[in-house]
């Protein structure tokens, strides 16, 4: 039996399989995020060692006898964050996580220290990473940073929780901005931007290797059979990449969550920072993966819909309706996804959302339609940004509490002019795919493909050819709000 364990910002999600990943049991334990200030974004890792134990728990209770026989775990999470641990292995602070945008001044400065950051680490600097992170507490909070003896990642904070012992794997080292993409290994000049060394990291290894052995004193606890070891394991992104069975350069996913991305495999090291692509290791030994990020995706239609005082289903359900008139789509409002800056391609912590093109017809469909459009627009930015250096992809999956949308994927399948496909299971796919490598792990003789395979497709979706020119005449004005909106955001900032 192989456990997958999911670190997300707002639950921890787990998964019990079989050898076969047939999925025996799941669990969900929710966790808070704390912003003491506006762009501050706070967790306490105690909450994730509260909810792992408690979905452990869960997953026993459900299936004992499949449970205790357990043999490996993997653990995903969410990439950037800072979790800070003394030599006595006490966090020294809450965890400043990937959302959080104090470091803007931090970036300009990392950047500014003489070393060719974008060519070593692939990526522009921008506040989510970790280490303009570090920077800020070192110019704010020198106290603690003259305590650290360790940076971890939150999976990897959970990780030596768990087994007592450093690691950290390369798809979610690479959003540190230390890590050299390309060697797969940590980066002594770029470490030195955030006046670390590479004793201050966890040790390197693939997401597929052992990084650890459960303590006996949590063995015990759960009553596992056997000695348990957890695998290196990867970044949110990767594992959901893994879990679907995207490891090859003509696949790729769309994400429709909190934040919405765009995730495509590559043979070889790739990068694209002038639209602030992120150009990360995958979690499989020699891949890597290009992905574009926009920071606000589904939470826009969230806030849409509670301002509206509107369900999402309803709203959904209006949007569809309204979608099929094309007079009402082609006089309708925009709208601006940028409620808590950007990153691709616009790399700018200070623009903020907006409408325009509103009339006294306006009604709350007409927002909710707005703010579907403009984030699925986004995506389309994500996307373009991604071939200009990679055109390889073909096949594209849908995963994300969006992809549960039949409207949304259509309105995205048009606008892209790509077939869009779901996956059976692809809720799971962050703690699946950590499940698999676990599995990959204790396997050797097998080949990653016989594991980390393409999961079956549930559901195809084609463009809507008689929206297509609509929607991209609406793309082509929507792109050029940016710039108006950008200058009014810096005039409200000055």
């Amino acid at each position: 039996m192989f456990i997958g364990i999911d670190l997300g910002t707002s639950s921890v999600k787990m998964i019990l399989v079989d050898n076969n990943q047939k999925i025996l049991a799941t669990s969900n334990s929710n966790l808070t995020v704390n912003s003491p200030k506006d762009g501050y974004s706070e967790q306490d890792p105690s909450e994730w060692i509260d909810a792992t134990f408690e979905c452990l728990a869960c997953l026993k209770k459900k299936k004992p006898k499949e449970f205790v026989e357990t043999i490996s775990i993997g653990i995903s999470g969410h990439m950037h964050g800072a979790t800070l641990v003394d030599k006595d292995g006490e966090v020294i602070r809450p965890c400043i996580l990937w959302n959080d945008t104090r470091s803007h001044e931090e970036c300009i400065e990392f950047e500014n220290q003489g070393i060719d950051v974008r060519s070593i680490s692939g990526n522009i600097t921008m506040p989510g990473f970790t280490a303009p992170k570090i920077n800020w507490i070192k110019k704010h909070e020198s106290e603690n940073f003259s305590k650290i003896f360790k940076v971890l990642l939150p999976k990897d904070y959970l990780r030596f929780y768990l087994t007592g012992e450093y690691f950290s794997e390369m798809s979610d080292a690479s959003g540190t901005l230390w890590l050299d993409i390309k060697k797969r290994k940590w980066s002594e000049n770029l470490l030195s931007c955030s006046f670390l060394e590479e004793k201050h990291m966890p040790k390197l290894v693939e997401g597929n290797e052992e990084a650890g052995i459960l303590k006996n004193k949590f063995k015990e606890k759960f009553n596992f059979k056997n000695t348990v070891s957890i695998v290196g394991g990867a970044g949110d992104n990767a594992a959901a990449a893994a879990g679907m069975g995207i490891t090859e350069q003509n696949q790729s996913f769309i994400s429709l969550g909190t934040s919405g991305v765009f995730f495509t495999p590559t043979q070889n090291f790739l990068s694209n920072t002038g639209d602030a692509v992120h150009s990360f290791c995958h979690c499989l030994p020699n891949k890597w993966h290009l992905m574009s990020v926009m920071l606000s995706a589904s939470n826009c239609l969230d806030w849409v819909c509670s301002i509206t005082n509107t369900s999402i289903g309803e709203a959904l359900s209006n949007v569809e309706e309204y979608f099929s008139n094309t007079n009402d789509l082609i006089n309708s409002s925009f709208f601006l996804p940028y409620l808590s800056g950007e990153r691709t391609p616009h790399n700018d912590p200070y623009i903020r959302g907006s409408f325009h093109s509103m009339k006294t017809t306006t009604n709350a469909t007409n927002l909710q339609y707005a703010v579907i459009e403009g984030i699925s627009f986004g995506i389309l930015d994500g996307v373009n940004s991604i071939l200009k250096v990679n055109n390889n992809f073909e096949k594209i999956f849908m995963v994300g509490g969006g992809s549960k949308s039949k409207f949304w994927i259509k309105l995205l399948a048009s606008l892209l002019n790509r077939k869009l496909s779901v996956c059976d299971q692809s809720e799971f796919g962050a703690s699946l795919g950590v499940a698999r490598l676990a599995m990959y792990a204790d396997n050797n003789n097998n080949s990653s493909q016989n594991i980390i395979n393409e999961i079956k497709i549930s559901e195809n979706f084609n463009p809507n050819q008689d929206k297509i020119d609509i929607l991209l005449r609406r793309y082509k004005i929507w792109k050029d709000l940016y710039s108006s909106n950008k200058n009014i955001a810096s005039n409200l900032l000055t």
